[in-house]
């Protein structure tokens, strides 16, 4: 009875690791087909041919910028490789956590960047502010990202500490 709880356990972990690591594979896949879609029906770009639309400097930066986003998605992937390798408790894990907490400050610093060359160049006869907003709520949200993993990234190499002290006094 204890080793059928023990396998059941096991491969319920399993299966939500499984899932959540294809959760994170569907999200980089719909941020990347918006990626490609949302250029061809941006406002000017309704009349330009296909390279002068992706060769837009803006354009570009938001390529270069979203980087960020798919190097914190494949960190979080990678995490959870841990998790289900029953490696949680490792360096290899706050090291990952550490560069998804990186990759979040960097991204909430592009979009602001972002924000406040549009705020400053923008046409006067345009009217920036959905932009502005979508600018806002997407740093909000990554700054809390960047927050809650460097309070999990303290509490794990705390356990991490913890651990490996109680290894020693054994």
């Amino acid at each position: 009875m204890q080793r059928r709880l023990k396998l059941t356990s096991y491969v319920m972990k399993r299966i939500s690791t499984a899932f959540l690591q294809t959760v994170i594979v569907l999200i980089g896949i719909v941020a990347l087909i918006i990626l490609i879609w949302f250029p061809l029906t941006e406002g000017r770009a309704t009349h330009l041919d296909l390279f002068s639309t992706y060769a837009d400097p803006f354009i570009l930066y938001g390529y270069g910028a979203s980087m960020a986003f798919f190097v914190a998605l494949y960190n979080a992937f990678r995490l959870l490789g841990y998790i289900g390798q029953n490696k949680v408790f490792s360096t290899n894990s706050v090291k990952t956590l550490k560069n998804i907490k990186h990759c979040a400050i960097l991204l909430s610093i592009l979009i602001v960047v972002a924000g406040l060359f549009i705020r400053l160049t923008h046409n006067t006869e345009d009217d920036p502010a959905g932009f502005l907003a979508i600018c806002m709520a997407t740093t909000f949200v990554a700054i809390v990202v960047a927050t809650a993993v460097a309070v999990f990234e303290k509490l794990l190499q705390n356990a991490i500490d913890m651990k490996s002290e109680n290894d020693l006094t054994v």
